[in-house]
């Protein structure tokens, strides 16, 4: 099946009940199989600028890099390409970025969280750097996927704090790793195996700081029919709690099987392609 229909996506972003500005920004290929989510941060609109100028850049960068070759395949080294470009555009915005907080006061010091998601047969590649979250619903378990890059879970790693007393410690915000505070950062990239039925969630922390994940995972579970209305409530719940900060929501449900035709599927899939 066609990725672009294989996946069901919805992006939605809102300023919160607390904030005029939003720092967050959202951006989706389904055509290309990737989701992008930054939480920017720095004074004034500096914020605003950096998730903006991150998700500009691997959107556009990563539309180009997949338009020349598919992210399954295999580089030099035997690296996947997903991870290649990632790295590599990672790379660049977090130059673009830094470049603009030296270049421009009213930008100092600014930067980004980040989480990307990259589907490719059968397979998803996510990249992230900061507090910026996937989880992921498979039949009735919801687990986070990825790990924060902040104090917090840092505390939390070594026994300073359990997971309880993390929940109203006042370091929530406070990341290790961020897009565009340094010359280079190192993202972390991981892959994992894809099933259809599983809904995968992105956010910013203005959703899992307002809504526990136990009640986000209810609402995924109750809801995973209606994508659109999914994201509506999880924004919904974070302002009824308080929506202290920007929520940001992307939901990727997939639909179907997109994995790569091999051997004589494969010589078929590319005959009929020419037929058309």
């Amino acid at each position: 099946m066609d990725i672009s229909q294989a996946l069901k996506i919805v992006a939605r972003t809102d300023p919160g009940m607390v904030r005029s500005q939003n720092e967050d920004a959202v951006f989706a290929n389904p055509q290309r199989g990737f989701v992008v989510l930054a939480d920017g941060m720095g004074g004034y609109n500096a914020g605003e600028v950096a998730s903006g100028m991150a998700t500009t850049v691997l959107g556009t960068e990563l539309d180009k890099a997949f338009a020349q070759r598919p992210p399954h395949e295999r580089v030099a080294g035997g690296k996947l390409w997903a991870h290649a470009a990632l790295e590599a555009e990672i790379a660049r915005a977090n130059g673009a970025i830094y470049q603009a907080a030296l270049s421009q006061p009213q930008y100092a010091g600014m930067g980004t969280t980040l989480v990307a998601a990259v589907f490719h047969d059968n397979s998803l590649t996510v990249a992230h750097i900061g507090d910026s979250r996937l989880y992921r619903l498979r039949g009735e378990e919801f687990q986070q996927i990825t790990r924060d890059h902040s104090l917090l879970q840092e505390q939390i790693d070594s026994g300073m704090l359990t997971p309880e007393e993390a929940k109203h410690s006042q370091n929530k915000n406070l990341v290790t790793r961020a897009l565009g505070v340094d010359p280079t950062v190192e993202p972390e990239i991981r892959d994992y195996e894809v099933r259809v039925g599983d809904v995968y969630l992105l956010c910013s922390d203005g959703l899992n700081d307002m809504v526990d994940d136990g009640e986000i995972g209810m609402t995924l579970s109750a809801l995973a029919a209606n994508l659109e209305l999914c994201a509506t409530q999880l924004i919904q719940m974070a302002n009824d709690n308080g929506g202290r900060d920007n929520v940001s929501v992307i939901l990727v449900k997939v639909a179907g099987d997109f994995g790569v035709p091999r051997g004589i599927a494969s010589w078929l899939a590319r005959l009929l392609a020419w037929l058309k």
